[in-house]
């Protein structure tokens, strides 16, 4: 297993720690619903440097991002980024990723997933036919994600950039607890608020910065959270995980991503996508709540009221912000309004729920 630059600290605190694509990650430290409300109330700290990060640069590098990706990376100016994913083949999707622009239609950095970093350089590498400069610095950068209401106040003493009013998919470069070049992002991967900072780990520089954020935010209490915290925070907000809600077999349409699905421009397979968006899909991702007591876990079918399967949970869990069972899944597109009344299987039995709009929370 990988360690992060902040392992040590971790084990320090006392953290549960559990492998997690490749590395070596904590799950959890005070418990899951004590980090969730600290995140959702005040102000916690992640430790997400296991995310793989590319860094593009050259006249094709806009070119290569937009053939590759789904969404409309022309439309980002220095200091932007997007959401977006990574399409294949056959329907479904490689990555979904963040996109940032850092220096408009020259350089850019691309944030993917801890699992599919070989995976995904592979892909883009594939399509980098004009030899546009990519360099993954991955190995080599930490990223901290400070997230919840309180969040941007405990962190404003310790830079130069102003994040009290960094606005949502922005960010800016500067000085950060006494370290040069610091990114700080306002993407946010919990619907709480707060920022994302990225560094390179050199002379210290991990110990510098956590320790600083820890003193910042003492009196405040902020808290280190674990990854078991960052899943029910952002599954209350609906967004999707990779390799649970999304994958190489599920669309951006299927999965309500047809905003960061733009036809303005050719894509990978952006043909089949289009005449899906034309067609209607077969199946959609929903959100439902449970009616009756039960957890839908991952991979836990569903069923219509004669017993017929109709879909596929994605992600469930018992949701802290609201004291009852939420979840995620693909259904038949007829079964898909809101309202819908649906079926769990639960160990063979099953439970009422019902969809529901996203966000829960």
């Amino acid at each position: 297993m990988k360690n992060t630059a902040f392992t040590a600290k971790h084990i320090a605190l006392g953290a549960k720690m559990a492998e997690f694509a490749g590395y070596n990650m904590p799950i959890s430290y005070s418990g899951i619903n004590d980090e969730h409300s600290a995140v959702r109330n005040n102000a916690g700290v992640f430790d997400v440097s296991h995310m793989g990060e590319f860094v593009l640069k050259g006249d094709g590098a806009l070119d290569l991002i937009q053939r590759v990706t789904t969404n409309d990376a022309a439309k980002l100016t220095k200091g932007k980024a997007q959401y977006s994913c990574l399409p294949n083949n056959d329907g479904g999707i490689v990555d979904d990723l963040l996109v940032y622009c850092l220096e408009e239609n020259k350089a850019y950095m691309l944030v993917v997933n801890a699992s599919n970093i070989d995976k995904d350089w592979k892909w883009i590498s594939a399509h980098n036919t004009a030899g546009v400069e990519m360099h993954n610095i991955s190995d080599n950068t930490c990223l901290l994600a400070i997230q919840g209401p309180n969040a941007t106040k405990i962190l404003q003493p310790l830079t130069d950039i102003d994040i009290l009013n960094m606005k949502y998919y922005t960010f800016d470069k500067g000085k950060f607890a006494g370290v040069e070049n610091v990114l700080v992002s306002a993407t946010g991967y919990t619907g709480s608020g707060g920022v994302e900072i990225y560094f390179e780990d050199t002379d210290g520089n991990s110990e510098k910065i956590w320790d600083a954020i820890f003193e910042a935010g003492k009196a405040a209490g902020i808290k280190p959270i674990g990854l078991g915290a960052r899943d029910t925070l952002r599954l209350e907000m609906g967004f999707c995980l990779y390799g649970n809600d999304i994958d190489d077999t599920t669309s951006p349409l299927e999965a309500g991503l047809g905003w960061i699905t733009k036809f303005t421009k050719d894509f990978t397979n952006s043909a089949y996508f289009e005449k899906q968006k034309a067609d209607g899909v077969t199946k959609k991702l929903v959100g439902f709540e449970m009616l009756e007591k039960g957890i839908a876990r991952h991979d836990y079918l569903i069923k219509d009221f004669e017993g017929n399967t109709i879909g596929k949970v994605t992600s469930g869990t018992q949701a802290p912000s609201l004291g009852k069972a939420v979840g995620l899944g693909y259904v038949d597109s007829k079964d898909a309004a809101i309202d819908s009344e649906i079926f769990i299987s639960v160990r063979n039995t099953l439970l009422r729920a019902k969809v529901v709009k996203v966000p829960f929370v």
